[in-house]
This record gives structure tokens, C-alpha cells and sequence, in this order.
């Protein structure tokens, strides 16, 4: 995200190109992992309020929608989401932080719903936190707007790591290296069979990851992984 003069906030033009890099990204067979971060000294401040009056309700929910079309698409995306995540991640920020599928902070990092502060809420950005931290977390974030300081994050399950700032780059590309070696036809299959599963019955949710795993043992990755793990070399993937 490139504004950091506004410490990247959210408005129409970053919303849609960032959706539209997912999305590009998604597609692209040369990538395997996706990586989001801030330029400049933070990730992203929210939403840019310099674009909110003198809308009406229907111009409202288009705009809301817009600014939270990311979240949603992450959620879709064939490949893994990771957020580098440095400086302050408030408001919507801190709602694409959680809609990643994995989150790695530097150690000065600081997360928040800050919206009640201005007199709106996250009510939007909410949703995917409280599925990393549950709902009396949640509530507690979405209704003082405190911004949470990065250790503190990492133990509530909001990011997955916390690293001195100056590794940040470094730990974040390690990671992305570590998750683009591996199948991806297996991660794949992970990711889109996690997020379909996470709000079934959970008796329902075993029949589909069940089904979802025998899927996978007929793929030509799942016969090359384990023939290279008994024969102790490394696995080529197919990709299929």
C-alpha cells in the first residue's frame, strides 16, 4: 500500500487497486504467496476520512463495501495472504491485519478498532478480528478503540509473530520462501477448505474435510511428496 504520506489509509483508489492486485496476483502462476505491507512508518491508518462527508446512505454502503472488499477476497483467494505488519494498523488496518491469513509484526507494531474514537465504529473490520480472538476480545477492541501494542496482539492470536522491526522484511520473506516450497496444490486445498469449513456444524465440518482430503491423496503432489519423503529427496511438484 503506497500512501504513506496519509499512512496508507483507505480510500476509493487504494481499495480498488489493492482488491485488483489480489485478485491479478491470484492468477499469476509465477506467485505462490502474497504479501501486503505499508509503506512508509506505518501499515495503514484506516480510512482516509477526508472522503466521508455529504454522501448519501446508498453512496455510504457502496463506499463501506468498497473499503472492505479486500477482506473478502483474501478469504477466496487460491494462494496464502501474509501481513508484514509495522507502525500502527488501526481501523480498517487493523481488519485487513485479520483478514490475512497470516499476520508477522515488527516489535514497535500497534493494532486497534480506533473508529469509536471519531464517533463511527469498525463494525466491518470487527468480523474478521474476532474470528482470530474470539468475541469478548473483540467486543473489548471494537467498543474503547485502544491501539494494542504487538506482543499483546500476538497473544491474543491477532498476528502470528513478533519480531524486532529491523528483521521484519526478512522474517516476513522467509516465511512467504518457506510456504512457496511446499505443494500448492496442498496449501490450496488448505486454505479454500478452512475458510468453507470454520462456520459449519462441526459434525458437517469432518464430512467436508474429509471429503476435502480424499480429494487431495488422488492429486499427483500428494503421490510426489510422500514418495520423495520415503526416499529422502526433494520433492518436485506438479502442481496438480
Amino acid at each position: 500500500m503506497n500512501r504513506p504520506d496519509s499512512l496508507n489509509t483507505f480510500n476509493w483508489d487504494l481499495a480498488v487497486e489493492l482488491n485488483r492486485a489480489l485478485l491479478e496476483l491470484d492468477s499469476d502462476p509465477k506467485s505462490r504467496v502474497i504479501v501486503i505491507k505499508g509503506a512508509g512508518r506505518g501499515f495503514c491508518a484506516g480510512i482516509d476520512l477526508k472522503g466521508f462527508a455529504d454522501k448519501s446512505a446508498s453512496q455510504y454502503k457502496e463506499w463501506i463495501e468498497t473499503m472492505e472488499a479486500p477482506f473478502l477476497t483474501i478469504s477466496k483467494l487460491k494462494k496464502t495472504v501474509i501481513a508484514q505488519v509495522h507502525g500502527v494498523a488501526a481501523a480498517n488496518g487493523a481488519g485487513l491485519v485479520a483478514a490475512c491469513d497470516l499476520a508477522i509484526a515488527g516489535n514497535r507494531a500497534r493494532i486497534g478498532l480506533t473508529a469509536i474514537n471519531v464517533g463511527l465504529n469498525c463494525v466491518g473490520p470487527v468480523l474478521p478480528v474476532s474470528k482470530s480472538i474470539g468475541r469478548k476480545k473483540a467486543l473489548e477492541m471494537l467498543l474503547f478503540g485502544d491501539l494494542i501494542k504487538a506482543d499483546k496482539a500476538c497473544e491474543m492470536g491477532l498476528i502470528n509473530k513478533v519480531v524486532p522491526d529491523e528483521e521484519l522484511e526478512v522474517e516476513t520473506r522467509n516465511w512467504a520462501a518457506k510456504l512457496a516450497s511446499k505443494s500448492p496444490v496442498a496449501l490450496q486445498l488448505a486454505k479454500k477448505s478452512f475458510y468453507n469449513a470454520a462456520d459449519m456444524d462441526y459434525e458437517k465440518s469432518f464430512e467436508y474435510m474429509n471429503e476435502a482430503f480424499t480429494r487431495l491423496c488422488t492429486t499427483e503432489d500428494a503421490k510426489e511428496g510422500i514418495d520423495a519423503f520415503l526416499n529422502k529427496r526433494k520433492a518436485e511438484w506438479k502442481e496438480k
